[in-house]
């Protein structure tokens, strides 16, 4: 079982060393880090800025589950990114070429981009079942091409309308759109967050409460133990991946249902490495990569406000990267302390002549 240490320990020491090492180079560059992280914090509710950082952490949420599903199995799913992508420009052009009722146009274009992503995905699962070929290879592989097979969709001898001097694809017709949550002067909240907190709800059925998720979790852990007890590893490693591309297939949805509508050759990009960042930081738990996605978010949103104060934007850059290089180093320190606990509790009462499930509560 977790401990509160495991689960929190890593995360709070990974910022706290992030903001540390951050002041560090804030005062090397004759600014004050008080300031400037109050500064930050000040922007938070400035504005929209409140709403456009839990909007961009809807986005963060689906990147960092689509990683998290991965790593449950042991799989660095680096083709999120190619994933979300692929899927994001198929939907945009079927849910412009359909006319269909309101919630079933939108429900149609959810599912387009599920499937886009996990077919994106099917590649490297196949290649991995079959060949032992490194999912992380052929991820980086399958990025690379997307931005081709982007490109091409949206030229205008294919599907794309020129935009004054951007080209996108048509727009998704008003039944299509998911509606937003109005907050008053504070701007407007995507309605995908629901879709992501139910997302996130099933997320976590799905491992604890379900044979699948037990199986999951026990092939990530020990491919060999759960072969011999009847589990096929190779079956989960292609379900996991296939899911991981489904889930990948949302991380642009908010954005095109909720805001553009259409897909454009300079729409953002990233979110899929950004998801990894956020699943390492929330140990793939769907509450911890919910506040991962948060602060990531918060860090982006609030950068600008450090150029107000002569401070380079980029400093917020630095508390992120440091965040990822910490937050691995955190676990491990957590993890070996926790063994080390362990061991020393088992110790005490072997010496005791105390079997250690007596202990525990339990007869033996």
């Amino acid at each position: 079982m977790i401990s509160w240490r495991t689960a929190l320990l890593p995360p709070v020491m990974a910022i706290v060393f992030a903001m540390t090492l951050s002041s560090v180079a804030l005062v090397i560059s004759g600014a004050n880090p008080f300031e400037a992280f109050s500064t930050m914090g000040a922007q938070l509710f400035q504005g929209t800025t409140a709403v456009d950082t839990v909007n961009l952490a809807v986005v963060y949420y689906f990147a960092g589950l689509a990683v998290a599903i991965g790593f449950q199995m042991n799989l660095f799913n680096i083709g999120v990114e190619g994933q979300y992508r692929f899927a994001a420009v198929i939907a945009a052009i079927v849910g412009a070429a359909m006319e269909l009722p309101p919630v079933l146009h939108v429900l149609v274009i959810l599912a387009v981009a599920m499937l886009s992503g996990a077919a994106y995905a099917l590649l490297p699962a196949i290649l991995k079942v079959t060949r032992g070929v490194s999912e992380v290879i052929t991820t980086i592989m399958l990025n690379s091409i997307v931005f081709g097979i982007v490109a091409y969709l949206i030229s205008a001898d294919q599907f794309g309308v020129p935009r004054g001097n951007n080209i996108s694809t048509a727009e998704i017709p008003e039944t299509g759109w998911i509606p937003g949550i109005p907050m008053g002067a504070a701007g407007t909240l995507f309605g995908s967050v629901v879709i992501a907190l139910a997302l996130g709800g099933g997320y976590w059925f799905l491992l604890n409460r379900t044979r699948f998720g037990f199986e999951l979790q026990a092939s990530g852990e020990s491919p060999t133990a759960a072969t011999a007890g009847g589990v096929s590893a190779k079956r989960m490693t292609m379900i996991a991946m296939l899911l991981s591309g489904a889930v990948a297939g949302l991380i642009a949805m908010p954005e095109l249902l909720g805001r553009d509508h259409v897909y454009a050759m300079t729409a953002t990009q990233g979110y899929g490495f950004t998801g990894i960042a956020v699943a390492l930081l929330g140990r793939n738990h769907p509450v911890g990569v919910a506040f991962g996605a948060l602060l990531w978010a918060f860090l982006d949103k609030s950068a600008v406000s450090l150029e107000t104060i002569g401070v380079p934007r980029e400093i917020a850059t630095i508390i992120q990267g440091t965040i990822v290089l910490s937050v691995v180093v955190a676990y491990e320190i957590v993890k070996r302390a926790e063994l080390a606990a362990e061991q020393r509790r088992v110790g005490r009462q072997t010496r005791n002549g105390m079997p250690a499930s007596v202990s525990q509560g339990g007869a033996v």
